[in-house]
């Protein structure tokens, strides 16, 4: 609206500029009063119909509207040098209008060439039809100069366009390259734990569970009440040590990164062959995930570890899948187990791990559900939207029967 005002004032001083120049010499004819009329006539045009078409305060003007304010221009500053030959200026006014109104370059030119016509035959109305040719060098000088300053303006505005996209496009890029300099120090610290945690606590507790075997051999020949209780203690000690040393080894394979370079469906792969080895549980992936914008990988891979760690902990199952299936405005996620089901989780109550995936689910604009299967066992089913396009349409997996919190 700031341009639109501009525009304002600039009609309403090349108007009144116009009105001061034939209010020089009184008395005042039909000369006179026929130039106030023409500007008055401009005044209405322009205010009505012509100042919504500039840029910045509407669309711009459609070709058949850009007609419609050449023509009309034309006609004005005909009629008005018609009646007094300082109804020139307006020309002032009504070119760069033109280019800045116009759908394009040629018809900008055109709508220039019309106006030189226009006032050409104003001036062969002025001072008669024998001298036709008395306004032309005016009309060439004034459409010439019109034309290579809006050819050069328009250049200049081309290139700032240019430059604009290509900071646009550069600062995309510096946003990108943040974000992958930030998942990979989030990765290379998520291994560092890992390492830290495997090389110490986990360590610490085999060890913790081969003496307590120890001892416990060496307590068997015993006899007695005291040997019984203390056999009893140290079979305790081992069903901890066991209990956390599994807690630990799912800590460490939750921590360690899996690389989705090679692309989500190879590294939910390899993630589901190493899931296999450390726990047994057969795991099945299938996955149909590809073109996917890198975020979602990220986020659909870690929700997989987070699924696949509820089963590790809490599931006792023997199988699950993973299922991913993108369709055109979403990707949806599924993890089920034929385990013991959820078992009445309560929302809140499922860890850090449960939390961090619902925050970062969340940060995506998606959703994720957690409730027992049709058949048994759970599913847990996430839905994040797609910034991609062209991706294959294919059915998403089943739903969860009911939501809530994994255990």
């Amino acid at each position: 609206m700031r341009r639109l005002g501009w525009w304002d004032l600039a009609a309403v001083a090349v108007t009144a500029v116009t009105v001061l120049i034939t209010l020089r010499e009184p008395p005042y004819g039909p000369e006179e009063w026929g130039t106030w009329i023409v500007l008055g006539a401009f005044l209405v045009f322009y205010a009505a119909y012509a100042r919504w078409f500039i840029p910045g305060a509407g669309p711009g003007a459609p070709m058949g509207h850009f007609i419609v304010i050449a023509v009309v221009f034309a006609a004005i500053i005909g009629f008005g040098c018609g009646f007094e030959p300082a109804f020139a200026i307006m020309q002032t006014f009504i070119y760069p209008f033109l280019w800045f109104s116009s759908p394009g370059t040629r018809s900008a030119i055109a709508a220039n060439l019309l106006i030189a016509v226009a006032l050409a035959v104003g001036y062969a109305v002025l001072d008669g039809p024998g001298d036709i040719f008395s306004g032309v060098p005016t009309a060439l000088f004034s459409v010439g100069f019109s034309i290579a300053l809006g050819l050069w303006i328009t250049r200049i505005a081309e290139h700032g366009e240019e430059r604009g996209r290509l900071l646009d496009e550069l600062q995309a890029a510096q946003g990108q390259l943040a974000v992958m300099h930030r998942d990979s120090g989030v990765l290379e610290e998520r291994g560092r734990l890992a390492r830290e945690i495997h090389d110490t606590i986990a360590q610490s507790l085999t060890g913790l569970v081969m003496v307590a075997q120890r001892a416990g051999n060496r307590l068997e020949p015993l006899e007695g009440e005291a040997a019984a209780s203390a056999h009893s203690d140290v079979e305790l000690i081992e069903q901890m040590a066991r209990e956390a040393l599994t807690e630990a080894r799912g800590l460490v394979a939750s921590l360690t990164p899996v690389e989705s370079e090679a692309g989500l469906a190879d590294a939910l792969r390899r993630l589901a062959t190493s899931f296999e080895r450390e726990t047994g549980v057969r795991v099945s992936v299938a996955a149909d995930a590809d073109a996917l914008d890198r975020e979602l990988e990220v986020v659909l891979l870690r929700c997989a570890q987070e699924g696949l760690a509820n089963v590790r902990k809490h599931a006792r199952a023997e199988h699950a899948t993973i299922e991913i299936a993108a369709g055109p405005a979403e990707v949806v996620l599924v993890v089920r187990d034929d385990g013991v089901g959820p078992r009445g989780a309560v929302p809140g109550e499922g860890g850090f791990g449960v939390a961090g995936m619902r925050d970062r689910v969340a940060l995506v604009g998606g959703e994720f559900a957690f409730g027992p299967g049709a058949t048994g066992g759970t599913v847990l089913r996430v839905v994040v939207p797609r910034t991609d396009a062209g991706a294959p349409i294919t059915a998403p997996p089943s739903t969860p029967t009911a939501k809530g919190s994994p255990t």
